[in-house]
């Protein structure tokens, strides 16, 4: 719930700042494009991990009863895809609105992501005996990074 709660406010916060923002973005034009590009990038991510996820995908971070555990496609390169995506969503919508506003609650909406990360984990590792050895050679979020 407070996910989705964060992420309403990112969405208001910056169409809030999008007027200003648009009259200034010649003279931060990098921000922008990195936050397009986060957009850009962070969309395509929720995408491919939903894809991947196939019937196992759930709004819940407790796996479901009928699920198997997903190791393959965007999956064997990190554990938590879609959360790592809609942080980007949200950081990339703040900076494309240069809204600081809707960055602290990007930033915000990336530490709620990456707790929900490490309790979905413990019941990954409870359910599937597999996770752990899965859990070693991926990362989280960021391939190679966290």
């Amino acid at each position: 719930m407070l996910q989705l709660a964060l992420i309403l406010v990112i969405a208001i916060l910056g169409a809030l700042a999008l007027p200003a923002a648009i009259a200034s973005w010649p003279a931060r034009w990098p921000f922008v494009i990195q936050g397009a590009l986060l957009l850009g990038v962070g969309g395509w991510v929720v995408i491919r991990g939903a894809r991947h996820l196939g019937d196992s995908l759930t709004a819940m971070p407790r796996p479901r009863d009928d699920a198997s555990l997903v190791m393959d496609g965007i999956y064997a390169r990190v554990r938590h895809p879609m959360y790592a995506g809609v942080a980007g969503l949200g950081l990339g919508w703040a900076l494309v609105t240069l809204s600081l506003p809707a960055l602290v609650a990007g930033l915000v909406l990336a530490l709620v992501l990456d707790l929900k990360a490490r309790r979905e984990e413990g019941w990954l590792a409870e359910r599937y005996t597999g996770y752990p050895e899965y859990q070693s050679r991926t990362h989280r979020f960021i391939r190679g990074v966290y």
